[in-house]
């Protein structure tokens, strides 16, 4: 096992002793330092981005998928927001909750503190980086992160301009840690250091996903892919279904909270479909449908089995129609990645039961898919997106970070 990723993840562990030291002002004050070296140190991160740009277009990668990598100053200046946003959030670390005072005096209540070291693996997207320290450093967590090979230099170079800024507030420079390796066995390497790290979380493809959850002896929060849906009831505004499902497929289709299956109640397919394609056509979307949606848009490609499974990740939507509502929660329940999922309609019985009924972390009434982010949800940036259901179900936000523990306090009670 290599002595470095060891080594990191030993010094991100002893950094956390030192943040949970902390109080709320220091830890915000680390923050904005490190907006200030992302603010001064543009041209740097640019030219390293670069890089990632070149390599993956030589990769031959989609159009979508290097949206994802590529950093401009817009997107700097994203970063530099999330830094502040999160500087503006309540700090849960110290939280006391339920305090009970039992009948022998005890006073028995909970504390909100960090969960330790995270361990990070993630694919593409540099900005997670900032997204994710910013919150670790916040909550008093230690992190490590790896990323994958298509982000590396950018990965590296923004890890850097963080630790500089720990290192301007007097705060440890090994709470962000970073493995340069880019090779999977670094990643397995990473998943048997329970001793140091306290918890994994992966954000990636589905076989990402499953090499952690096959080889982690940590425990895992999984990220797992966005195969998200949209219905549109038969009850829904035409024109607010179009705009809806526009955005939730072209917006930014690289990204996991964007549509890949549309389904469409069978009363409305022959008037809203063509509506549809008219807009998908000029943002260039391929559309599969099913056997009843390729009847009444003739020319598009079938959908076959596997479509229903795929996340696309690209300017490519399935289409179904559906008899029911019900027909459409079972279509979702069965394949959705349980991510985010909406319905258009102006039927409050039916918006009900769409979110009663669909299995997933984010159910949406009229909006877009598209709104799935930590930041949306006001919770300043996310550590990614969980599909699973413990301890933490869609964004993970800065309480996601923490657990708690009992604190007791006595006057000198003994047990008989």
């Amino acid at each position: 096992m290599s002595d470095s990723i060891i080594q990191k993840a030993k010094n991100a562990k002893a950094a956390t002793r030192e943040l949970v030291k902390l109080n709320t002002d220091k830890k915000n004050f680390a923050l904005e330092c490190i907006a200030k070296q992302l603010d001064k140190n543009r041209l740097l991160i640019k030219e390293r981005n670069k890089l990632d740009i070149a390599y993956a277009t030589e990769k031959g990668m989609s159009t979508a998928l290097i949206d994802r990598l590529k950093l401009t100053d817009a997107r700097i200046d994203g970063m530099i927001k999330v830094l502040h946003d999160v500087i503006t959030l309540k700090d849960p670390v110290g939280e006391i909750t339920g305090m009970n005072t039992l009948p022998n005096g005890l006073k028995v209540g909970q504390m909100r503190m960090p969960l330790g070291v995270i361990g990070i693996i993630f694919e593409s997207r540099p900005n997670v980086c900032i997204e994710v320290a910013s919150l670790t450093i916040k909550s008093a967590n230690g992190v490590v992160l790896k990323g994958g090979s298509d982000a590396i230099n950018s990965n590296i170079c923004i890890t850097n301009l963080i630790k500089s800024g720990l290192k301007d507030a007097g705060l440890p420079e090994n709470a962000v840690e970073i493995v340069e390796s880019t090779d999977r066995e670094s990643v397995k390497e990473l998943l048997k250091l329970k001793d140091y790290i306290d918890v994994i979380i992966p954000r990636g493809g589905l076989n990402l996903i499953r090499f952690v959850e096959e080889n982690s002896v940590i425990p895992v929060i999984r990220h797992d892919q966005g195969i998200c849906h949209t219905y549109i009831d038969e009850f829904a505004n035409k024109e607010m279904a179009v705009s809806i499902a526009y955005n939730a497929k072209v917006q930014r289709p690289g990204v996991c909270n964007s549509m890949e299956t549309l389904l469409v109640h069978e009363k409305i397919a022959k008037e809203i479909l063509p509506m549809l394609k008219s807009e998908y056509d000029k943002a260039n979307v391929e559309i599969r449908g099913c056997d009843k949606t390729c009847t009444l848009l003739p020319g598009i490609k079938k959908a076959t089995s596997e479509d229903w499974d795929t996340e696309y990740l690209d300017l490519i939507l399935s289409i179904k129609t559906v008899s029911s509502i019900d027909e459409a929660i079972d279509h979702i329940n069965t394949h959705s990645s349980h991510h985010s999922d909406a319905i258009v309609s102006e039927n409050y019985t039916m918006g009900m039961k769409f979110i009663n009924e669909v299995d997933s972390a984010a159910c949406y009434i009229n909006a877009s898919t598209r709104f799935t982010d930590g930041n949306e949800f006001g919770l300043g940036a996310e550590m990614g997106i969980s599909n699973q259901k413990l301890h933490v179900r869609g964004p993970m936000g800065l309480r996601e970070l923490t657990s708690s523990k009992y604190i007791i306090f006595g006057n000198g009670q003994i047990r008989n």
